[in-house]
């Protein structure tokens, strides 16, 4: 008798549906992704028990004929690829025709499901794999598939399910990655009941971030945008400081499908190398668009995982993007002080516009008002003169009293054009004499007070009581001298100048318990770790220098005996040592000597430690040659140089360290992933002590 035999129709789906449906979770998901790929914008999910006695999902899409429904339980029946060619350019989330074969072979499924054109519905039940109902029926356009009794004719595999709140944890989160991947879908998920996921489906990735993680969550995200040699990545990541504890948070999108990706995981956590805590992992939600035709989504039954056609490049297009978006948007960490207020909608779901304000400058061309600055400046010197031969006697105005200062108003931007001053003639001829003495002899003159902000309305006002001298026509020529007269005057502006306010430089005002530098910068407060600062300078100086290291050389050898692998591996990267700017030679094994320290380290008078620990890195990074390996070694260096917690420094020495770090991009967090400067704003303090309410 033959031994080998073909599997009835029935064994034969059971096993198949095993490789797809293993928890109420694969049944959702399957579903989820016919409800997207037939073009809904509304899909709800409803489960009871954990999904394992009851499964709803309702999509607004396309719906299915009716001809069509027995079709598409069978299994291999899809309507997303026909040809093999079209393997290579597959865009939609499901393809392979087995998902509902599988849930009918292990569930009873009954179906419900009209198109936009028909005037009836169609009402389609089966239960391991046997057809049981069809019928037409009245239902809104769309599809709902309802789901009961999974694995009730296969108790083997109901036995390994857990309990219906793990279970229930796995569906929603499930919702959570395809909320996150198709923002423009409003998901709504109801557990028990209960509401659980809502999502706006507006088309915002931060409103769908925001909808499933929270506010704490989406408050600690940057802003992602970056294109690498064709390959888009963008999305959110967060900053250093708000790093999760495991890589749960870390969600990537391949072509709006979620995939697991060792090379995106590596990508960013080298992306957030020396600014993120030990033991911290960075969050993110990121999409990556690629060419179809350059991964391939059919090397996994459930989808999760994909395979790049050129791994290196998805890593450097994930790792550059990240990087870009921490340097360029991560800023120095703020400490709010009971900071609580109610929020509008737009300052939850859209980030705040880029402050865009101009400031006005008044201001004179210069060929208009060739000889009103000196004329303005001699009399403020003429001024000056005056009040100090007068210094001891007492000062009386006997001038016109100074104009009042304007009213605050609103502002409103406009173009003050002077036109067409009318000359007093006799003025004019009587104040000749009175101007041309003025330029000829710098004998004091009374004159009238001068404010020290003067407006354009005084400027106009002042020239045009200065007699001016009649200038010939001939004369008038556009060359380097002018004279002034009333032509100048017409082409006066008020011009609207866009320019940039200088940004104030931080002062030290005093430290904290010796180890906080307190410092001020315009309305902020400034607090900066001084051994954070220092280790974090030195160690960006070892990276960005370190073929410029110069090495002080010591007065005798230091003697340092190793362990025997340590020995060899520092015997094995002398030259390596010497481009950090260490001159060792390898003595009697194990032993070395020290002939020479770079000068950075300072007045270390035993570099053992040091040595022993540049040992242990070269020993971990034995196998690869590159020099980005040794960050941890430039740590031990930075570490050992900088200055302390509870040294004794001058304020000089704190006030150089803060110019140098303050405004530093690359200098935001020690190598460990503390941050250097937290600020606090003055507004903040204010509220504090009850001058703001």
């Amino acid at each position: 008798m033959s031994e080998i035999r073909v599997l009835s129709r029935e064994v034969s789906e059971l096993i198949a549906a095993g490789e797809v449906i293993d928890r109420p979770a694969s049944v959702i998901k399957e579903l989820l992704e016919n409800a997207i790929d037939a073009g809904a914008t509304v899909i709800t999910v409803e489960i009871k028990n954990g999904g394992r006695t009851y499964m709803r999902v309702t999509d607004n899409g396309k719906g299915l004929a009716p001809d069509d429904l027995p079709i598409a339980f069978l299994r291999h029946a899809t309507s997303k690829i026909s040809q093999k060619d079209d393997l290579d350019s597959i865009m939609t989330l499901g393809f392979r025709g087995e998902a509902l074969a599988s849930i009918c072979a292990v569930a009873k499924v009954d179906v419900m499901t009209k198109r936009r054109e028909d005037s009836y519905g169609t009402h389609y039940a089966i239960e391991g794999a046997e057809e049981k109902i069809s019928e037409q029926c009245g239902c809104p356009d769309g599809t709902t598939f309802i789901v009961r009794d999974i694995f009730y004719n296969v108790p083997a595999r109901l036995k390994f399910l857990k309990k219906d709140s793990s279970e229930a944890n796995h569906v929603a989160d499930l919702v959570t990655k395809l909320t996150l991947s198709h923002p423009d879908i409003s998901f709504k998920l109801i557990r028990d009941n209960k509401n659980e996921i809502i999502t706006a489906g507006d088309g915002k990735i931060y409103s769908s971030v925001y909808s499933v993680y929270g506010r704490e969550f989406a408050n600690s995200l940057i802003e992602v945008d970056h294109t690498w040699q064709g390959i888009h990545v963008y999305g959110y990541t967060v900053k250093p400081l708000s790093a999760k504890p495991n890589r749960k948070f870390q969600n990537f999108f391949v072509n709006s499908r979620f995939v697991r990706s060792k090379a995106c995981a590596a990508a960013i956590e080298e992306a957030y190398r020396n600014n993120i805590m030990v033991g911290k992992f960075p969050a993110c939600v990121l999409y990556i668009d690629v060419p179809p035709n350059t991964i391939d989504v059919n090397v996994h039954p459930t989808k999760i995982e994909v395979r790049f056609s050129d791994e290196k490049l998805i890593h450097e297009a994930v790792f550059f993007a990240v990087k870009n978006a921490l340097m360029e948007k991560d800023e120095p960490g703020e400490l709010v002080l009971n900071d609580s207020r109610n929020f509008t909608d737009h300052e939850l779901f859209d980030f705040p516009p880029e402050d865009k304000s101009v400031q006005l400058e008044f201001s004179v061309e210069e060929e208009t008002l060739p000889e009103a600055d000196k004329i303005l400046n001699q009399m403020s010197a003429v001024e000056s003169e005056n009040r100090s031969v007068n210094a001891t006697e007492p000062v009386v105005d006997d001038e016109r009293p100074l104009p009042e200062p304007p009213e605050k108003r609103p502002f409103e931007p406009k173009i003050t054009k002077v036109e067409n001053i009318p000359i007093d003639e006799d003025k004019r001829k009587s104040g000749e004499d009175l101007f041309l003495a003025e330029l000829a002899e710098p004998s004091p003159v009374p004159v009238p007070k001068i404010q020290e902000k003067i407006t354009v309305e005084e400027i106009n006002k002042v020239l045009q009581e200065i007699p001016l001298p009649e200038v010939p026509a001939e004369e008038e020529k556009d060359d380097d001298f002018h004279y002034i007269n009333d032509r100048s005057f017409i082409r006066s502006v008020v011009r609207e100048v866009k320019k940039e306010p200088e940004k104030p430089k931080p002062i030290v005002v005093g430290e904290l318990f010796r180890t906080y530098v307190v410092a001020q910068v315009g309305d902020e407060m400034l607090l900066m770790d001084k051994h954070a600062a220092h280790e974090r300078y030195i160690f960006e100086k070892i990276k960005n220098d370190i073929s410029e290291l110069e090495t002080q050389m010591l007065l005798e050898p230091v003697m340092v005996m190793l362990s025997y692998d340590e020995f060899d591996a520092l015997a094995a990267n002398l030259d390596k040592l010497s481009r950090l700017g260490f001159e060792i030679e390898p003595d009697v094994a194990p032993t070395v000597a020290v002939k020479g320290v770079p000068i950075i380290l300072g007045d270390s008078e035993n570099p053992t430690d040091i040595v022993t620990e540049l040992a242990r890195n070269f020993i971990q990074c034995r196998n690869n040659p590159q020099l980005e390996v040794f960050d941890d070694l430039y740590h031990s260096i930075a570490c050992k140089a900088a200055i302390k917690a509870n040294d004794n420094n001058s304020t000089i020495e704190l006030q150089a360290l803060l110019n140098a770090v303050y405004g530093n991009e690359n200098i935001r967090y020690c190598p460990h992933g503390r941050p250097v400067i937290i600020t606090l704003s003055k507004k903040d303090i204010e509220k504090q002590f009850r001058r703001l309410v």
